[in-house]
C-alpha cells in the first residue's frame, strides 16, 4: 500500500493507529452517507478510544498470527454495509497483521465492473472472494480463526439451564426477552443475528411515537435496551432442532448448530421470516450476480442500467420508485391481474416516465452469461405468450417465508404455510413453548405488532412458570 499520495484509488486516505505506523485502515472514495459513522469510530479507535465490543473477540483479533488483507466495497446507500465496515476497521486498527481498505463502489465503478461486484457488502480476503453480504465481527472470526466455533460451542453447551429461553433477536424476540427478565427469571437470547428483519428495513415510520427512524439504528437501540438487563445474549445461534420437554415442567432442548445444546423450562419461539426466493431457474445461480433482495444496498450498482422488479405490492413498488431515480429502466412484474400495493404508491410508480408495469406476467427463467444475469424469460398468463426482456439486475420483492424448517419434526403445530400456530395468548400446542412475531400465523407482518406479541408472550411465559412446579429433574438440576 501507498502512503504518500501515489496510492492508485484516487481519493483515498489512511488513518493510522496513534503511533503505531503499524495498524492502519484505508479508506477508498469518501466514507459519507451510511458510512459516516463509520468514519467517527475509526477515527476514534485510532485515537485510543476502547471500542464497545465483547472482550473475548477483542482478545481473539490480536490473537490472529497470519496475514489477511481485506478489500470490502460499499455504497453509501448500503444499511447492511457499516456493520462489515466497522468489523474490518477494529480489526485493522487491533492488529498489525490486518489490513482493510474499505472502498466506495459509487466512484470505483470500472473496479466493482471488472470483479462482477453485483451486490454489496462485497468483501475480499487476499485478492480472492470471502463473502457477500452482512457479517458481523464474529461471523468474520469464525471464517479465519480455525477451532473459534469449537470454542464458541463448548461455552455455549457449560450454560445453565435458562427459566426462559428465547430463540430469535428481532423485535419479537428482544420485547419477550426485556418483559421476562423485568420479572426476575433467568432469561436467554439464542439468536442468529440480532435485530433480524430490522437489518434489511430503512424508513420506519409508522412505529408509534416515533416518526421516523431505520431499521439497523432500530435494531442497535433494541439491542442497548436489552443490555439494560440481566439477559444472556448469544449472538450467531443458530438454532437446528428442538426437543421438547419429555413432561410438563421439564426442560426443553434447542440444539444448535454449531453443536451445542441449550435448556430452558419455557422457551418462546421468534425466529422470523426471510425474503421468499421465486424458485425459478437462474435465481439461485445468479444470486448476487445480478438477482438482488435488496433495492437500498444494491440499486447504486446498477446506475443507468435496465432492471425488473418482481412483486407489485407495496415492497415490490416501493422498491421500484426507489430504483426508478438511479437505474436506467425498471420492469415491474406482478402475478396478478393487478397491482397490490397502495394506491398512493401506484400513482406515484405510473408518474415515472422510465417505469413498465407487467400484470398477470409470470416469470419463468433469470437468464445468463459469463457469470451474470442478462435477462428475464416472463409468461403472459392471459394468452400464454413469453417474451425475453433483456436487463442487468432482478430484484425480488414477493413476500416472506417463516423460519420454521428446524422445527417440522418437534411435535409443534404448524400451519399450511409454515407458521406457528398459537392461541391468543400466544401459547403454541406444546406445554411451556411460546411463540411471537412473523414466524406465527398472527396477521399483519408489522413491526409494532410483532413487538406487542413478543411482550404478550413474555407475559404468557410469566404466567406459565409462576403455575407451573418444575418437574423433578429441573428441581434436581437446581
Amino acid at each position: 500500500a501507498s502512503f504518500d499520495g501515489t496510492d492508485s484509488r484516487k481519493p483515498s486516505f489512511v488513518i493510522r493507529r496513534g503511533s503505531d505506523a503499524e495498524k492502519w485502515v484505508r479508506f477508498a472514495g469518501l466514507p459519507m452517507g451510511h458510512e459516516f459513522t463509520s468514519l467517527v469510530l475509526a477515527l476514534l479507535w485510532a485515537g485510543g478510544h476502547p471500542p464497545k465490543v465483547d472482550a473475548d473477540l477483542l482478545e481473539q483479533v490480536r490473537g490472529l498470527e497470519d496475514d489477511f488483507n481485506f478489500e470490502m466495497y460499499f455504497s453509501l446507500s448500503c444499511h447492511n454495509c457499516p456493520n462489515v465496515v466497522q468489523a474490518l476497521t477494529l480489526m485493522a486498527l487491533e492488529n498489525p497483521r490486518i489490513t482493510a481498505t474499505l472502498i466506495e463502489g459509487g466512484t470505483f465503478q470500472d473496479e466493482v465492473d471488472s470483479r462482477d461486484i453485483m451486490a454489496v457488502p462485497a468483501t475480499f480476503l487476499n485478492g480472492e472472494p470471502f463473502y457477500n453480504g452482512k457479517m458481523e465481527l464474529a461471523e468474520i472470526l469464525a471464517k479465519i480463526d480455525t477451532g473459534s466455533e469449537a470454542k464458541a460451542a463448548e461455552k455455549l453447551a457449560a450454560k445453565d439451564p435458562f427459566e426462559v429461553l428465547v430463540v430469535g433477536g428481532g423485535p419479537a424476540g428482544a420485547a419477550t426477552a426485556i418483559y421476562t427478565a423485568r420479572k426476575g427469571f433467568r432469561t436467554g437470547v439464542a439468536a442468529e443475528r440480532f435485530g433480524g428483519q430490522l437489518h434489511d428495513t430503512l424508513g420506519i415510520e409508522n412505529l408509534p411515537g416515533t416518526p421516523y427512524t431505520e431499521g439497523p439504528k432500530l435494531a442497535g437501540e433494541l439491542k442497548r435496551h436489552v443490555g439494560d438487563y440481566d439477559i444472556d445474549l448469544m449472538d450467531l445461534a443458530q438454532a437446528v432442532k428442538l426437543v421438547p420437554a419429555s413432561e410438563k415442567g421439564g426442560l426443553h432442548t434447542v440444539e444448535l448448530g454449531n453443536g451445542a445444546s441449550l435448556k430452558a423450562r419455557s422457551l418462546i419461539l421468534a425466529t422470523g421470516a426471510r425474503w421468499r426466493n421465486m424458485g425459478v431457474p437462474g435465481e439461485a445461480e445468479y444470486r448476487n450476480k445480478g438477482v438482488a433482495y435488496c433495492p437500498h444496498c444494491d440499486g447504486p450498482l446498477f446506475k443507468g442500467k435496465r432492471i425488473a422488479v418482481i412483486g407489485g405490492g407495496n415492497s415490490g413498488v416501493e422498491a421500484a420508485i426507489d430504483l426508478a431515480k438511479t437505474v436506467g429502466h425498471v420492469t415491474l412484474i406482478e402475478f396478478d391481474t393487478k397491482l397490490r400495493a397502495d394506491e398512493v404508491l401506484q400513482a406515484k410508480l405510473r408518474s415515472l416516465p422510465n417505469v413498465e408495469i407487467v400484470t398477470n406476467g409470470q416469470t419463468t427463467e433469470i437468464t445468463g452469461a459469463n457469470g451474470k444475469v442478462n435477462g428475464l424469460r416472463v409468461k403472459d398468463r392471459a394468452s400464454g405468450d413469453e417474451r425475453t426482456i433483456e436487463l442487468e439486475g432482478v430484484f425480488v420483492q414477493i413476500g416472506l417465508v417463516p423460519n420454521t424448517e428446524w422445527l417440522e419434526d418437534s411435535g409443534l403445530t404448524l400451519t399450511k404455510h409454515g407458521e406457528i400456530a398459537t392461541d391468543e395468548e400466544g401459547r403454541t400446542n406444546l406445554h411451556g413453548v411460546f411463540a411471537a412475531g412473523d414466524v406465527t400465523d398472527v396477521p399483519y407482518k408489522q413491526i409494532v405488532v410483532a413487538m406487542g406479541e413478543g411482550s404478550k408472550a413474555g407475559l404468557s411465559a410469566f404466567d406459565y412458570l409462576i403455575r407451573n412446579e418444575p418437574a423433578q429433574e429441573v428441581a434436581q438440576a437446581a
